[in-house]
């Protein structure tokens, strides 16, 4: 699959975020033969857990399903910039490349605010593609937003 299928995935997976009343935002890891080996989607408000982004669950599914936690040779595919926390995880469990869609002007740590990933004195190095399938992501993003602005 191409950065585009497996963002198509991981919108697939967002949606499920909507769900609980939680940001849509989804996640897939994949491995170097491009098989899925997990998926995440936001879970705070499902799970009353500040930490539950959907990087966060996708790299802990993705882990135990594994067995190990360095998940070198694996991609993840995540719909929104990951934010400082998520970006520290994606470079500790030695992921290699990480693509995004809609980039986040606000609390972004990949380029948008901060670069967590790529500063120079990051033990770890992984590639990054950002903007992939943007609008969509950014779409799915904003109807969230203006649902919740509707019901205030």
């Amino acid at each position: 699959m191409n950065d585009k299928d497996l963002m198509r995935a991981a919108l697939a997976v967002a949606q499920q975020a909507s769900a609980s009343g939680d940001v849509p935002v989804g996640a897939v890891i994949v491995n170097s033969s491009g098989e899925i080996v997990a998926t995440g989607h936001n879970e705070r408000e499902l799970n009353i857990d500040p930490t539950a982004h959907a990087e966060i669950v996708a790299i802990r599914k993705a882990a135990q399903a594994l067995g190990q936690w360095r998940l070198e040779d694996h991609t993840i595919v995540v719909t929104l910039e990951p934010c400082p926390m998520c970006a520290g995880a994606i470079a500790q469990s030695r992921i290699s490349t990480l693509v995004f869609g809609a980039w986040d002007e606000k609390g972004g740590a990949v380029g948008s605010v901060w670069d967590v990933i790529r500063d120079p004195r990051a033990l770890n190095k992984l590639e990054v593609r950002g903007g992939v399938l943007e609008e969509e992501c950014s779409a799915m993003l904003k109807e969230f937003i203006q649902g919740v602005r509707k019901k205030d």
